[in-house]
């Protein structure tokens, strides 16, 4: 039976360029990078270009890039780090309440160790309306964190905007890029963010490996502690070939995206005019025009999602409810 993969935002397919590139780090180049020796300093070359490439996708300094071990991690380091690293200021942290868990567990970690947490509504179409954190913001507000764009609907949220917002109010902003990057422009000095969330197989990258962007100067503790590596923020030995399938598919991204974009977009807009108009009692969910452009998401009345996912599934068909 031929199967027609249909979930793209639950991960990607590793790109035979990013394992080509990835291969020799398994066996020839195996080296620690912390390592004073050759096979070291070898590997520990591999994991800077590969910072570069991610660096260059998000228009951030080589600095500011610190991998992790995906985007779960990046949301929980920039959330209890700017938490726990600026509690002297401050103890209230916004949101929106359709984030990621990574970011919604986290903050609820939080509230249970003295945190005060405002989980914002969203509109119809899914958007955090600014005017909402703006409103929001307290004395005490030491960081606000709003996702790039929804994992489920697609919706894309006015990032840039919010972010002038926590400027002026001297607050720390993060944003899970997590579905954006790779896919639209994504510029964090354009969208004004002090931390952005990044995975690698979300774009066609290797599972395992993520990255968190840190604005300089921003404060934070480390997630993890034990040795030197990342500059002292992210302790543990570099997963070196996952480093470099990132950064691989970081540079592949690049030059693609345009032409990518107006690809899916079209595929997107034809898929779902043709579900609305050929089954009945259906809707798309999310904004119709501020959405990325490889998400489709329709409701069915009468019809449960699991049921019906399960069913597309015997037939080949993988879409996620």
């Amino acid at each position: 039976m031929r199967r027609i993969y249909l979930d793209y935002a639950a991960t990607t397919p590793t790109r035979p360029e990013v394992v080509k590139a990835m291969l020799g780090y398994f066996t020839d180049a195996f080296g620690n990078p912390s390592s004073l020796y050759s096979c070291g300093q070898e590997t520990k070359g591999a994991v800077e270009e590969a910072r570069g490439k991610v660096a260059a996708l998000i228009g951030a300094r080589d600095e500011e890039i610190v991998f992790t071990s995906g985007g779960t991690e990046a949301d929980n380091f920039a959330i209890k780090g700017v938490a726990f690293a600026n509690e002297s200021k401050g103890n209230h942290i916004i949101t929106s309440s359709i984030e990621h868990h990574a970011v919604i567990e986290t903050c609820k970690f939080l509230e249970g160790r003295g945190f005060i947490v405002t989980y914002l509504p969203v509109d119809k179409y899914g958007l955090v309306d600014p005017d909402d954190i703006k409103q929001a913001i307290t004395g005490k507000t030491v960081l606000i964190s709003v996702m790039h764009a929804s994992n489920e609907i697609g919706t894309i949220e006015p990032i840039a905007e919010i972010g002038k917002i926590a400027r002026e109010a001297g607050a720390y902003f993060h944003t899970d890029a997590v579905q954006t990057l790779g896919h639209i422009p994504v510029d964090v000095n354009e969208l004004g963010v002090d931390l952005l969330s990044m995975s690698a197989h979300k774009l066609y990258g290797p599972k395992g490996i993520g990255a968190l962007y840190i604005r300089k100067c921003t404060r934070l503790v480390p997630f993890m502690h034990g040795g030197e590596q990342e500059r002292r923020r992210r302790a543990s030995t570099e997963n070196v070939p996952g480093i470099v399938g990132f950064g691989t598919a970081a540079e592949l991204a690049q030059p693609e995206m345009d032409g990518e974009t107006e690809r899916l977009t079209y595929l997107r807009d034809q898929l779902t005019k043709d579900l609305l108009e050929r089954i009945d009692y259906t809707r798309l969910n999310g904004h119709p025009s501020k959405r990325l452009p490889n998400f489709v998401n329709i409701s069915v009345e009468f019809v449960e999602g699991e049921s019906m996912c399960l069913n597309l599934d015997l037939t080949g068909i993988c879409v996620s409810t």
